[in-house]
């Protein structure tokens, strides 16, 4: 398969996480929906990196991928914010309970972040 058709299958299914993070949300799936924004943005990274003819680096570390990926600061940024869902939305003991309030505000910057992350991959990707 061309990169191009690799790397446009990988920000689909970064599409669809975002999707299901979005669903999950609405559904006060919090750790779900978090899990889903670090996801999707862990696969539109990916993309990119495919794209540019990096290769697909197998890792669930958003900062490096990002950085490997060539993002500016902002997208380094989101990329950060959203690494700590991976561990924190899956184990218990990894997080103090934020209470309800700040478990939203939590996903909503997960869904913005992510949704910038996939934004900006789509405009790096050649398809």
């Amino acid at each position: 398969m061309a990169k191009a058709n690799v790397s446009s299958e990988w920000l689909k299914k970064a599409e669809n996480d975002l999707a299901l993070a979005r669903l999950a949300a609405n559904g006060s799936f919090f750790d779900w929906a978090q899990l889903a924004c670090q996801q999707s943005a862990e696969k539109a990274l990916k993309a990119v990196c495919i794209s540019k003819g990096i290769g697909l680096i197998k890792t669930h570390e958003l900062i490096s991928l990002a950085m490997k990926a060539g993002a500016p600061k902002e997208i380094v940024s989101k990329a950060g914010f959203l690494n700590s869902f991976y561990f924190a939305s899956r184990y218990p003991d990894a997080v103090v309970d934020m209470g309800k309030d700040s478990l939203i505000l939590a996903t909503n910057q997960a869904l913005e972040n992510a949704e910038g992350v996939i934004l900006w991959s789509k405009q790096q990707v050649k398809t």
